[in-house]
């Protein structure tokens, strides 16, 4: 039954009998007709709602379908992803066991180079023993003739400046001695090299005057010698003022002349004797010079003064020159004093070597016991 019919129904219902009758019936048709159009709003409210309800619906099963694939489908997405997380974890586990088998080989095969390394240690030891003993014996050899020459040099330069004071032959006895040294093996004697050193210094120090500049002073002086103006005198006037009447009348027929060694004093009246008198004096000096002998030297030069101021013309400017280079030469010191570190390498070097051979004779007897014990062997 409608609605429409339900309000019909409910209005042809007779009115209670204690209501009084109605008025007039006439006012019936419009209240229906008011009725029906609410009936028509209903039914157009109701097929709304039933529409929107399945509207509703429909949206809410197409949703629910919607979120069942998009459910389903994040399932089978996690499903990927814990499957390929799955293959992940199998494939680091495989390569961890891979790379723990490489470790375990690695191990060993650090065992085996620490194995190896001990045993090249060992060969080296060896080697460095061998070469050592080597060493030892080339010592003996080649260092020991390096050593001798060394030793030898030393002696002859010391020797050398003691005999004749000339630093020249000493330096180059000492440079032939320092590189004999450097040619030796055993790093111990380089001590010995300084020594040397310092000695080669103080030779050099002392080769301040040069030997071939004074002796081309001499051969200068002595070339000279034919240009010096001799002093004239006149012996026979002397003897007749100075002598007796007697040795004035013989005088005429007999001539006595005297040479007087002591003052230096010759050729008075020959001017190539007094020449050859200076000049022997200056080639005495020049021998002085040669063999460094500083007495000899002074002695040399004082005579040949002597016999420039006596036998020549001293207000000559030749001689004054030649007086003036034979002061300056009596000034040179041909001979200077030794150095006190003379003689300190050749020291060193003989103890050094006196040590060398003191550790070398302990370590050759222990090798005498094995003698009875390969006696032994062969009986």
């Amino acid at each position: 039954m409608s609605e429409n019919d339900a309000a019909d129904s409910f209005h042809a219902l007779p009115p209670p009998a204690e209501s009084p009758p109605a008025a007039t019936p006439a006012p019936a048709p419009a209240r229906r007709r008011r009725t029906g159009g609410f009936g028509w709003l209903l039914l157009i409210l109701v097929l709304a709602a039933a529409g929107y309800g399945y509207w509703r619906l429909q949206g809410i099963e197409q949703g629910h379908e919607a979120t069942v694939q998009t459910e389903a489908s994040t399932a089978q997405k996690l499903r990927d992803e814990v499957e390929a997380l799955r293959r992940s974890a199998e494939a680091s586990k495989s390569e961890a066991q891979t790379l723990r088998t490489r470790l375990d080989d690695t191990a060993k095969v650090n065992d085996s180079l620490r194995a190896q390394v001990l045993g090249l240690s060992e060969r080296a030891r060896l080697s460095e023993d061998a070469i050592a003993n080597l060493a030892e014996k080339r010592l003996s050899g080649h260092d020991a003739l390096l050593l001798n020459e060394a030793e030898l040099l030393l002696v002859l330069a010391q020797e050398r400046y003691a005999l004749f004071a000339d630093p020249a032959p000493s330096l180059a006895a000492y440079r032939l001695a320092d590189a004999a040294l450097a040619q030796a093996n055993d790093a111990a004697f380089a001590s010995v090299r300084q020594s040397v050193s310092a000695e080669i210094a103080a030779l050099v120090a002392l080769e301040t005057n040069n030997p071939s500049a004074t002796q081309q002073s001499l051969a200068q002086l002595r070339e000279s010698l034919a240009q010096l103006p001799t002093r004239q005198r006149n012996e026979e006037t002397d003897a007749a003022q100075t002598g007796s009447r007697f040795a004035r009348v013989f005088g005429q027929f007999i001539r006595i002349r005297r040479d007087d060694d002591a003052g230096g004093r010759f050729g008075r009246n020959d001017p190539l004797l007094a020449r050859a008198l200076l000049d022997a004096s200056l080639r005495d000096a020049q021998g002085a010079l040669l063999v460094r002998d500083a007495s000899r030297w002074q002695q040399a030069l004082t005579a040949a003064r002597a016999q420039l101021a006596h036998d020549f013309d001293g207000a000559a400017p030749e001689v004054a020159k030649a007086r003036t280079t034979l002061d300056g030469l009596a000034k040179t010191t041909i001979a200077p004093a030794a150095p006190n570190v003379i003689g300190a390498a050749l020291k060193e070097l003989r103890n050094l070597r006196t040590t060398h051979s003191l550790q070398a004779a302990p370590a050759a007897e222990p090798a005498k016991p094995a003698a009875p014990a390969q006696a032994q062997g062969q009986s």
